[in-house]
């Protein structure tokens, strides 16, 4: 081929640019039939993405991870019509937990506390508006001066300063409570209660790793034990004690508002190596057992069952107690007969503090009185709203697998996985679901600078599969509560425990069991994909913003056309947001979207960015 040049004269085209102009042509070619496919998907907003996160290791574009301060605003043009604006709730609403209404729970019967559980308001009740942080709210102290100081304007109620004051629950010290670490069984310390178990308990070599509070009071136990290496899971009612769980949260220490009334513990069966009542007022006497059996159910077998106060020691307190002899001695006998009917082996009885243990070797019980009936054993994991029955949970090989010590259990393969109890994994896709994840947090890392330190103490998964989220994130500066939703797929929670690791069953369609502002990070893996045909996405948007602490952080996976629904709506109630590709390619559909709630309260419909407050700045120094 030839080309005319300037002169009018032709001359021959050079090989090179010929060679060239094929190529071009093909790799077009191909490029344009790639964005037609399927696998494209999501590439329109690419670039975009790409110029928004391209310099998100060093600052993430502007949005602030640190606490006093709001990211930068972002651009939400071209995604049609604007967001929906949500109003604040009333400042009076600044503490509410939609299902355990004080008004509402008194509708119910008191009989076995059922008045105390789990009872949400409709979608024509529920309130679609922002929960306010109350007037002079600040940022919550790092831990562990968390564990002994709360700022007073974050949770003001005095109530526990008095009633609980010779038991060294709390004190009221101007702008802060102070807790002592008291308990109405270790008025002196949870220290030197920790240290009386010990003798019996081995905490110290990792084997009692995760513990059940029940009626936790503040939850000086679970703060104590912490620097143990053991973590609580803690519990207790909305009732009378006024803001006992909250306080806990407040602190720093894993909690959730519940009670042992009657429907089953949101847990699966043989999760944890300790259970615990001091002075939990549950009848453990009563109902033929059956609250003891609710507690076999969850404990592994080798774990361990604590009870502290009445009726342990009768003799020496009945007239301290205001009890008769006779009423005392009865309780005892009948908690001894169940005991032995569970196949709990009584270790020690010291002072007022009862020790059991629950057997591995079953061959060794007693014969069980012919009354006494075997649970179901088709689906002993199946829990949610499910009533609790007289009856006892069989312990199979895979629930009751023998686990390594704390802390190798968390990256060894669980009884669970190695056993098959879990459909659909293996051993190689269990660690690769690991590896996964490992390089799904370093990515978060390169954009949030401060996802390792003390910023973060109470963090939430709200999708938390296998718990591959919480292990490579692990830290003892931070514990993760791993909900495993009712609408997945799997069961995993079991895996997630045998792990050392603690986490809940719920669904996200209703509201969690916990308090206005108790965690400082959430993260969630495809929830609203899972979610899209069941419930609002607002409703759970709303959730999260009411569980979210002021300036605390969101951490979204899912696929693009559903994070873009997710960000317009975040816009409206005041989050900060950033869009982010997959580490592998910008190509891959699902994005990453990080968002910082800002800061604003009761009493201005302010935020940080707006006004230039700090929330440090409010609160004393202790």
């Amino acid at each position: 081929m030839a080309i005319k040049g300037n002169s009018g004269e032709y001359r021959a085209r050079s090989p090179l640019a010929m060679v060239v102009a094929v190529l071009l042509c093909c790799f077009f070619y191909v490029l344009g039939a790639w964005q037609r496919s399927g696998y494209g998907k999501g590439d329109r907003i690419a670039v975009a993405v790409t110029r928004q996160t391209a310099c998100a290791d060093a600052s993430a574009a502007g949005l602030s991870f640190e606490t006093h301060h709001a990211g930068a605003n972002l651009s939400t043009s071209g995604l049609g019509e604007p967001p929906p604006t949500f109003a604040p709730c009333a400042a009076a609403l600044a503490d509410h937990t939609p299902c355990h209404d004080q008004d509402r729970a008194m509708k119910f019967p008191r009989k076995n506390m059922v008045y105390r559980e789990r009872h949400c308001p409709s979608d024509g009740e529920r309130l679609r508006c922002l929960v306010p942080a109350p007037p002079g709210y600040v940022t919550p102290f790092p831990w562990p001066k968390s564990r002994d100081y709360v700022p007073y304007a974050n949770a003001p109620y005095k109530s526990l300063t008095v009633e609980k004051a010779v038991q060294n629950w709390v004190q009221y010290e101007g702008a802060v409570f102070r807790f002592p670490g008291g308990g109405t069984q270790f008025p002196h310390g949870a220290d030197k209660y920790i240290d009386q178990l010990a003798n019996v308990v081995p905490f110290a070599d990792g084997t009692v790793r995760t513990v059940l509070d029940t009626g936790c009071g503040v939850a000086s136990l679970g703060a104590y034990l912490d620097s143990r290496g053991v973590i609580a899971m803690s519990f207790a009612p909305r009732d009378s004690h006024e803001a006992q769980v909250q306080f806990a949260l407040e602190r720093g220490v894993p909690a959730f508002i519940g009670v042992l009334g009657s429907v089953k513990l949101p847990f699966p069966s043989s999760s944890f190596d300790m259970a615990h009542c001091s002075r939990c007022l549950i009848p453990w006497s009563g109902n033929g057992g059956m609250y003891m059996m609710e507690v076999d159910r969850v404990l592994r077998p080798g774990g361990y069952w604590v009870l502290s106060g009445p009726p342990i020691n009768w003799k020496a307190n009945y007239r301290k107690w205001e009890r008769t002899k006779e009423d005392l001695s009865g309780e005892q006998k009948r908690i001894e007969e169940y005991a032995e009917m569970l196949c709990w082996e009584k270790l020690t009885e010291m002072s007022e503090v009862g020790v059991w243990r629950k057997r591995t070797d079953t061959a060794a019980c007693p014969a069980r009185p012919a009354a006494v009936r075997t649970c179901d054993p088709a689906n002993p994991d199946d829990v949610w709203y499910k009533n609790m029955e007289t009856c006892i949970t069989q312990s199979t090989a895979a629930a009751g697998g023998q686990l390594q010590p704390f802390p190798a259990r968390l990256k060894a393969v669980p009884p669970r996985i190695s056993s098959g109890a879990i459909p659909g994994f293996t051993v190689e896709s269990y660690e690769e679901e690991n590896r996964q994840w490992e390089k799904h947090v370093k990515a978060y890392r390169k954009v949030n600078y401060k996802l390792d330190t003390e910023r973060y103490r109470n963090i939430l998964d709200m999708n938390a599969g296998v718990g591959g989220f919480a292990a490579a994130l692990f830290s003892p500066k931070s514990w993760v509560m791993n909900v495993v939703p009712t609408a997945a797929e799997l069961s995993t929670l079991g895996v997630i425990y045998e792990r050392g690791l603690i986490g809940i069953y719920h669904d996200w369609c209703e509201a969690f069991s916990t308090y206005p502002r108790t965690y400082d990070l959430i993260h969630a893996n495809g929830v609203f994909s899972l979610y899209r045909d069941r419930c609002k996405m607002e409703d759970i948007m709303l959730e999260m913003d009411r569980i979210l602490r002021p300036e605390g952080t969101v951490i979204l996976r899912d696929d693009i056309d559903v994070l873009l629904q997710v960000q317009k709506l975040a816009t409206g109630m005041r989050w900060k947001t950033m869009m982010a590709n997959h580490e592998d390619s910008p190509h891959i559909p699902e994005k990453v979207l990080y968002a910082v709630k800002r800061y604003w309260t009761a009493d201005g419909d302010n935020s940080s960015e707006e006004n230039g407050s700090s929330s440090e700045g409010k609160g004393s120094d202790v």
